[in-house]
């Protein structure tokens, strides 16, 4: 998805309310939705005025046994003998009946997170990409024959099967497309799944289980846990019937998770969090750069693991970026996703408010200059989880705010002399998750995309993600890949058979 995507498409009225909005929601476990063992619900608040928007189950150990259970009954049933070009088809229906949809989820996805319509609605049209990708991924589990040395006639062959069942934890900052890196290489290989959304945003992932059910996912291949992450996410890190864990959230769960999944030495792919830089150069052309890099932070309200938040900036252009970045911002209309006009919309909860208005206090009494925003947002607004694009100057890289993810609109600009200057303090980070350059200069550009230590890293652009070509982190930021045949083939096993042909 562009990092840019909340300006580039605004719309014109206030849409209807999805139906699915309100009530009480259930677990869905083996093709039916059930109520947790405990009888017990949480509430899911919409971030844009803090209002009730529906009651969640809170699962615990207890039903993620059930949803495990059910995930291996299927993946050992009816489910095991589908052929690839079934999955293939299955996954096209799926789709089919999103598109029918498309509406109707982007709005409900900007109620339960917040982000502007513009960006849940290309978020549903990146989907159906990412869907068609892993549609026609279902051939990958081939056999092959292997060259031998050994004497006499033996044959080998490497066969791909399907790895086992899989459990997704998925984050409140996009749960509507972030569940397709899981749900797609599930179907595309033939694992089964069960997913545990963010106890912070879970109804998008719970409604798109009903177009799965339309378009005939078999009972117990997806399974859908809602609760908290201590209990329901803890149970499903653990838990010896699961096969690999798909995680993304923040480096300090990820460490639990891994250790977690020792006990059956589970397979893991891990997005941890992330304080990316980049980097602008002297001659960098700065109407592409100011609001490249801007949106590169503030896209999503700051919530996205590969924000750009560390912005160095050459000193000979210093002032003039940082004064252009302050008019960008300032341009920026923050407000309630489903009003027209909105490019950016509230934080995801009032604690994650808590926490950004926290940092931007810290950057004030570390000494950087408050240069715009860092405020909460008032008047009609007062009851959402607002705060205004936040741009902080004259940062140190050895600044908290410079050092710690905020995952909030706050931006934090270190100025630096020489390119040697900019890969030193872009990889003195614990982090390596993505990156980027802004130069005319071609030289530059290679020798500096080199140079960051990151999985990912843009040249003159930001945020840009093809599900053929993926991303992934490095150092705290986790390891797996996300896109890419590579990200389907770590949903299969590897197995050799050794075939004697005749007299060994």
């Amino acid at each position: 998805m562009k990092a840019i995507e909340g300006m580039q498409t605004r719309q014109t009225a206030t849409p209807a309310r999805p139906a699915f909005i309100g009530g009480s929601k259930r677990l869905f476990i083996g093709g039916k939705w059930l109520p947790p063992a405990s009888g017990e619900e949480f509430d899911s608040i919409n971030p844009a005025d803090g209002l009730l928007i529906g009651r969640l189950p809170r699962g615990r150990a207890e039903d993620v046994d059930k949803a495990v259970a059910a995930a291996r009954k299927a993946f050992e049933g009816e489910w095991s003998r589908w052929s690839p070009v079934e999955r293939q088809r299955l996954l096209f229906r799926i789709n089919d009946i999103m598109e029918q949809h498309a509406e109707e989820l982007a709005v409900l996805e900007t109620i339960d997170m917040g982000a502007p319509l513009s960006r849940t609605r290309a978020t549903v049209n990146w989907i159906s990409q990412l869907i068609r990708f892993f549609a026609s991924c279902t051939m990958t589990a081939t056999t092959e024959t292997a060259q031998n040395s050994l004497p006499g006639r033996v044959m080998t062959l490497n066969h791909r099967t399907p790895l086992g069942v899989v459990g997704g934890i998925i984050p409140w900052n996009g749960p509507l497309g972030g569940q397709w890196w899981i749900l797609g290489p599930t179907l595309a290989t033939g694992c089964t799944c069960v997913l545990k959304p963010a106890e912070d945003a879970s109804l998008s992932v719970l409604r798109f289980a009903e177009l799965l059910v339309e378009a005939g996912v078999p009972d117990g291949v997806v399974n859908i846990v809602t609760g908290y992450g201590g209990e329901a996410g803890a149970a499903l890190a653990a838990h010896p019937g699961i096969d690999k864990i798909s995680f993304t959230g923040s480096t300090e769960t990820g460490r639990k998770i891994v250790q977690a999944s020792a006990g059956n030495v589970k397979r893991l792919q891990l997005e941890l969090g992330g304080k990316s830089p980049d980097i602008v150069f002297a001659d960098a052309d700065l109407d592409l750069a100011v609001p490249g890099t801007a949106m590169g932070v503030f896209s999503n309200s700051g919530q996205i693991c590969f924000a750009g938040t560390r912005l160095f900036v050459q000193r000979s252009v210093q002032d003039e970026f940082v004064e252009r970045l302050k008019q960008f911002s300032a341009a920026l209309k923050v407000g309630n996703g489903l009003d027209p006009g909105v490019d950016l919309g509230p934080l995801i909860s009032g604690r994650q408010l808590d926490r950004v208005m926290d940092y931007v206090r810290i950057g004030s009494e570390e000494g950087a200059v408050l240069a715009a925003g860092g405020t909460r947002l008032g008047n009609e607004l007062a009851q959402g989880f607002f705060v205004n694009p936040t741009v902080f100057s004259n940062v140190s890289n050895k600044m908290r705010i410079a050092r710690e993810e905020i995952f909030g609109p706050v931006v934090s600009i270190v100025p630096f002399d020489t390119v040697d200057d900019a890969l030193r303090l872009a990889n003195d980070t614990e982090y390596g998750l993505g990156g980027g350059v802004w130069t005319r200069d071609l030289s530059t550009a290679h020798r500096v995309s080199q140079g960051i230590q990151s999985g990912v890293v843009w040249v003159n652009c930001y945020g840009l993600v093809d599900p053929a070509v993926g991303f992934g982190g490095r150092k705290m930021s986790g390891y797996g890949w996300k896109g890419s045949v590579e990200h389907v083939e770590s949903f299969l096993s590897r197995k050799t058979v050794y075939m004697t042909l005749g007299t060994a």
